[in-house]
């Protein structure tokens, strides 16, 4: 989608198709189409305003963050009188994980209405929690808290916040394996060596140790993305001692 000209002066019927998508995403009906236009702004765009300062999406989803982040925390608060400070952590850490917020912004197309110079095939997949964040920073300057809060119960809470289901949810394998490597007083490396693959795009090579044994060995275009599929691996190799504690 481009926006002709100065994008906030512009009411194509574009405008007109962009204010319905977003009403039907949103459940109401925007005040000031504008800011979520804004929303959408990749960088590479090139944008300003015109005081000069650069237009696009990261600000909001800034802001997008820390709304979720508070009314996610309200709910758990709510829900479970029980839980101490590092179980509401702990779950809060779940629901707005990298990986949550991108299959949610993947559930609802986001990415359709990004303007970018980039072709969205070159995007990776962060681009999808990025833009639902920005479109969550952008209902509050529309529209204030209890609208945020409205669509985030519609959209996040109520078809995705299971307490139970969650409980059992793993978001970082890396994180089990080095906490069951320092209480049992275990030394563990995350070696990269060398990748002789001919994929086209460069991968990185990991291999996990523990006491000077290899446990497993991931290939990823990251090098984080590489060690979180080692320790999975590792983790699955050691499940029996890793569930003993």
């Amino acid at each position: 989608m481009t926006f002709p000209g100065n994008i906030f002066n512009s009411h194509s019927k574009e405008d007109g198709d962009f204010f319905l998508g977003i009403t039907k995403i949103l459940g109401f009906k925007p005040k000031k189409l504008q800011i979520y236009k804004k929303a959408f702004l990749h960088r590479s765009a090139n944008q300003r305003d015109k005081h000069g300062n650069p237009m696009n999406y990261e600000r909001m989803e800034f802001l997008g963050d820390a709304m979720l982040g508070t009314i996610i925390s309200k709910h758990l608060y709510k829900e479970v009188p029980a839980g101490d400070e590092g179980y509401l952590t702990k779950m809060r850490s779940k629901i707005v994980s990298r990986k949550h917020l991108n299959e949610l912004g993947k559930d609802l197309n986001l990415i359709r209405y990004v303007e970018s110079k980039i072709p969205k095939s070159h995007f990776g997949d962060n681009i999808h929690g990025n833009v639902f964040e920005a479109l969550v920073g952008a209902i509050y300057l529309d529209r204030g808290y209890k609208y945020c809060e409205k669509f985030i119960n519609e959209r996040v809470i109520k078809p995705y916040v299971d307490i139970e289901q969650l409980e059992g949810t793993v978001i970082s394998y890396k994180s089990l394996v080095i906490e069951w490597c320092q209480k049992q007083k275990k030394e563990f490396h995350y070696n990269v060596y060398e990748d002789t693959g001919k994929d086209p795009v460069k991968h990185f090579a990991v291999k996990l140790s523990i006491d000077d044994k290899v446990m497993a060995k991931a290939r990823a275009t990251s090098k984080k993305k590489a060690e979180e599929k080692a320790s999975k691996r590792a983790f699955f190799a050691l499940q029996d001692k890793i569930g003993k504690g």
